[in-house]
């Protein structure tokens, strides 16, 4: 299958362009850069210049592909309703040139927001058109359904290795930056996670079970309590593990506040089941603990 990758030079990105040229399938991936070209030429990949703002670039390649699979997403936070909208559009320049196809669109989203409080996040869990969150890359992908696209949602935790972490690599940050490790009350609120190895293989089992409609969930752990990980970033960067108040988190984590104190855990038995997914990889914390904080 000859596939187009958006988001295929990044941090999820590229294990999934190896993951599915070992499986066989072609890739033609979104490169904005030379960089980024030079790097899909060397894994194999076909280049294709463009970018995530760029509309027509996007309907070209999915012009010349079998599949879509949509990892890019502009992780500026600063300016994070700015960069939802320029997702949904992304989303729908693409579906409008795989509309009445049946070719296959797989939209990356995430489990935040998806359960009440202290409730596992679950596959059949579904976001209300009137959602308060700015990004709709589900809706509007989901939307494509009655347009002729075998349009399908995937879901990630923290995806991490010893490198990257998801909002964890901003809590290292931000620890470096005010000198402690937090969290909220008494840490006990939870975020699920995967390795970037399992969900890349995730990614390339949703392409070949090729299901119109289907929620999955990239969650190997269901949650790691944020104690535990503020304690590992503490051990990690040699810093003092603080317990701050709802109203001291406010000020301490700024953007980051939103999801600091809040329990974003998560179920993929759903997943494991239907596309008989089994991960493998480190947890979040044996990764943390391996990463080189300097």
């Amino acid at each position: 299958m000859r596939v187009f990758v958006t988001g295929s030079t990044g941090f999820i990105g590229t294990p999934v362009v190896n993951e599915l040229i070992a499986a066989g399938h072609q890739v033609l991936g979104l490169a904005r850069s030379d960089a980024g070209a030079r790097a899909l030429a060397a894994a194999g990949a076909e280049v294709h210049r463009g970018s995530l703002d760029d509309p027509d670039s996007l309907r070209r390649g999915a012009a010349a592909a079998d599949a879509v699979i949509h990892l890019a997403f502009i992780h500026d936070f600063s300016r994070f309703q700015e960069n939802c909208e320029v997702d949904r559009r992304a989303i729908e320049a693409m579906g409008a040139e795989l509309a009445g196809s049946g070719r296959q669109l797989i939209v990356t989203s995430g489990t935040a927001g998806m359960a009440q409080p202290g409730q596992l996040a679950r596959e059949t869990d579904v976001l209300p058109p009137d959602a308060p969150l700015p990004r709709v890359s589900e809706q509007t992908a989901l939307a494509l359904l009655d347009r002729g696209v075998r349009a399908s949602v995937m879901r990630l935790p923290q995806v991490h290795d010893t490198l990257r972490q998801g909002l964890v690599s901003y809590l290292i940050a931000l620890a470096r930056e005010k000198g402690v490790s937090a969290y909220v009350g008494d840490g006990s609120n939870r975020w699920s996670a995967a390795h970037v190895r399992d969900v890349a293989r995730l990614y390339r089992l949703a392409l070949e079970k090729n299901e119109a409609g289907a929620r999955y969930h990239g969650v190997a752990e269901e949650g790691v309590p944020m104690r535990d990980i503020a304690t590992a970033v503490g051990r990690g960067l040699r810093l003092p593990v603080v317990s701050l108040t709802p109203d001291e988190a406010a000020s301490h984590f700024g953007w980051l506040g939103m999801f600091a104190g809040h329990d974003l855990s998560a179920s993929s038995a759903i997943t494991r089941q239907n596309l008989s997914w089994q991960p493998t990889g480190p947890g979040l914390i044996a990764d943390l603990e391996q990463m080189d904080f300097a």
